[in-house]
């Protein structure tokens, strides 16, 4: 059923892009109502508007926290178009029917983004416009409620198109994105009450959608919904896939673990080239040798500034994804020859305070893994080196960003080999091994990070006549005497660390 709009409530934060929507109105002659800064902006575009507060008989109270919490408000929104009672109360208490309302809420979200101070956050909490928004929606039959300047081109389209009338069916889907903006204003806000508090509710929501051409594959619809923007700048390339977003959360995740010059390679979320070196390029060269073959078409991370040295090398290399913090003009002329592939700066680095995975009728939720050790047990037959400790700490790090079964093997900072993915450690070894020699690497003196214990001696056994020195791995098997027993008799070198690191 077709409504004519002849009355209109607007209150709201955001002001832009509202002038045409104001104006239009006035044109179909439609009555307007508002309250504080919307009133004044209405009356400074030289267009009449009637103040809230000569309806009610009250004035803005309480600093503005009460301005349209009224009956003679909510009657004229909530009061049903042909229904006798509600007509014969709205012509006795002598309410204005309303027949559009345009109400936003305060920025909480942002505010919280923005300040630590608990009384300003509070003070952006809305209380007039969810309830507005609510009783609009609830009485989407006779009444249109648009909740956000997103919404404002799509209505001053309706009200040219149709000359001030709004169909049942566009009512409907208003108040269905209104109450959206609602659900999501409540759960920033629950979430903001409840950082420091367990709940037993799950309650997520993120705005923002961008359509994504398609899933993991093609017969598979996806979407993303968060805030890409305060993460990357896009420099260069096509828009970014489901399995481009997933690989890049996964080099963004291992990048932060470092601080001296990076590059790491990332196919399928599992890193198959990563080296430490003094400066970005000699990083490069390093990755890039430790499994040419799987770099092809990857993602590519770095924690230094891409410069045009560096830059002619990538550009050698077919590759879906460039991140780095920073991009030399020359560098950018180089990489921005191919008109797809991608280039993205990097803001700021990658916060992860949870983890989420949908499973079976639910969600399960775990803090995510920032903890490389909890222990340093030195338990082979003598301590580690200065330069095996810091081969076995990136090794940890390394192997704790694989899928599980996972090993890795590190020389020199540089990863020699790797084994992911496997349904047992041996496996995973023996997969680690062949990788590193397939690519001419000496295992002799390389160090081996395993992300959880040995049930058996038989991977130290193979890792030391493999050529490999020393080992870490958390520990915990009813087994552990064994392996380290093998150490200690062959001269191996262990650290346990207390600490798993399973990815799955």
């Amino acid at each position: 059923m077709d409504s004519t709009i002849k009355s209109a409530l607007i209150s709201v934060f955001y002001k832009d892009g509202l002038e045409p929507i104001v104006r239009k109105l006035h044109h179909l002659g439609v009555a307007l109502y508002s309250t504080g800064g919307t009133q004044t902006f209405i009356q400074q575009l030289g267009i009449p508007c009637t103040p809230v507060e000569e309806v009610t008989g009250y004035p803005s109270i309480l600093g503005g926290r009460v301005k349209t919490l009224h009956p003679k408000v909510f009657g004229g929104i909530l009061a049903r178009r042909g229904h006798a009672e509600d007509e014969q109360h709205t012509a006795e208490y002598e309410i204005p029917l309303l027949d559009l309302v345009i109400v936003d809420l305060y920025p909480f979200e942002e505010t919280v983004k923005s300040t630590t101070d608990e009384k300003t956050i509070i003070e952006k909490i809305d209380i007039g416009g969810v309830s507005l928004i609510r009783a609009a929606g609830k009485n989407y039959k006779d009444v249109c409620i648009v909740a956000s300047r997103n919404q404002y081109s799509h209505l001053l389209q309706v009200l040219e198109e149709s000359n001030g009338a709004t169909t049942l069916q566009q009512r409907l889907d208003f108040a269905a994105a209104a109450f959206t903006e609602c659900a999501h204003y409540d759960v920033a806000i629950a979430s903001y009450f409840n950082r420091s508090a367990d709940t037993d509710n799950f309650q997520l929501s993120f705005s923002n959608k961008q359509s994504l051409r398609y899933g993991e594959n093609p017969h598979q619809q996806a979407a993303f919904y968060g805030d890409l923007d305060s993460l990357f700048e896009k420099l260069n390339g096509k828009e970014l896939s489901y399995n481009n977003l997933v690989d890049v959360d996964a080099a963004c995740q291992i990048i932060t673990e470092f601080t001296k010059p990076v590059f790491a390679i990332i196919k399928h979320t599992n890193v198959c080239g990563i080296a430490e070196r003094e400066n970005v390029t000699a990083a490069w060269d390093a990755a890039l040798l430790c499994d040419p073959e799987s770099a092809f078409g990857g993602v590519l991370i770095t924690n230094q500034t891409i410069n045009a040295e560096v830059a002619a090398k990538i550009n050698e290399l077919f590759f879906e994804i460039l991140i780095a913090p920073a991009f030399d003009e020359n560098a950018l002329a180089i990489l921005k020859g191919k008109k797809n592939r991608i280039l993205l700066l990097q803001k700021q680095p990658l916060h992860t305070v949870k983890e989420y995975k949908r499973i079976l009728n639910g969600i399960l939720v775990q803090d995510a893994d920032h903890i490389n050790f909890t222990e340093w047990i030195e338990a082979g037959a003598q301590s580690t080196t200065e330069a095996q400790k810091e081969d076995l700490l990136f090794a940890n790090i390394v192997c704790k960003h694989l899928k599980s079964n996972a090993i890795a093997l590190i020389k020199d900072k540089q990863l020699v080999g790797k084994g992911c993915g496997q349904t047992s450690r041996v496996d995973a070894l023996r997969q680690a091994i062949d990788k590193g020699k397939h690519f001419g690497f000496s295992l002799q003196g390389a160090v081996m990070a395993s992300d959880a214990f040995f049930p058996f001696n038989d991977c130290v056994q193979m890792a030391h006549e493999a050529g490999i020195t020393a080992v870490i791995q958390p520990g915990g098997s009813v087994r552990d005497a064994d392996s380290i027993q093998y150490c200690k008799d062959h001269g191996m070198a262990m650290v346990m660390t207390q600490a798993r690191h399973f990815k799955h």
